[in-house]
């Protein structure tokens, strides 16, 4: 399975969980569950990220990945396409939604659990609307390809020829 179909995947799963707007559908206990872990750990024993890691076809090798993603993701309040993610941070008419030095630290975020409360920060000061497939492909798939383009994304840079898109 590629890294874009799991990026899919798992936006799918997050719109799952999503209470409709009518107050139906959805699944509000897990959602709260999923906010309240206050590590990756935490977020592994929880029963979404363990039915999120079976729908992308990942075993325990790879849950801490699929927990920072469920703990992340789980503080996304709306979808929004377009941009990535990490532009969706960076530097626009009306300033950053996230400083630079803080989006440093996001990148030097080494563990599994600096990543869960440096995307969480990231998430909340987006205002909770995030492109949910890009920023589950970049959680799902982080390294330091993955870093070195949301640092283009960021400040908006152009991709060299032939390098394609920046999203799962």
């Amino acid at each position: 399975m590629t890294d874009a179909e799991r990026a899919r995947l798992a936006a799918g799963w997050w719109h799952a969980l999503q209470p409709r707007p009518n107050g139906s559908g959805g699944d509000r206990a897990a959602l709260a569950q999923l906010r309240r872990c206050a590590t990756a750990s935490d977020a592994a024993m929880e029963p979404a990220t363990l039915d999120l890691a079976r729908q992308l076809g990942l075993g325990w090798r790879d849950l801490g990945r699929v927990a920072v993603a469920a703990a992340v993701l789980a503080h996304v309040r709306e979808n929004v396409g377009g941009a990535s993610a990490a532009r969706q941070l960076g530097p626009g008419p009306t300033g950053a939604a996230m400083s630079w030095l803080r989006f440093r630290r996001l990148l030097q975020a080494g563990t599994e659990d600096e990543r869960v409360t440096a995307f969480r920060r990231a998430v909340a000061l987006a205002g909770g609307r995030m492109n949910v497939p890009d920023l589950a492909g970049s959680l799902l798939a982080w390294n330091e390809d993955r870093r070195r383009r949301w640092i283009m994304d960021y400040h908006n840079a152009p991709a060299a020829a032939g390098e394609g898109s920046t999203t799962a």
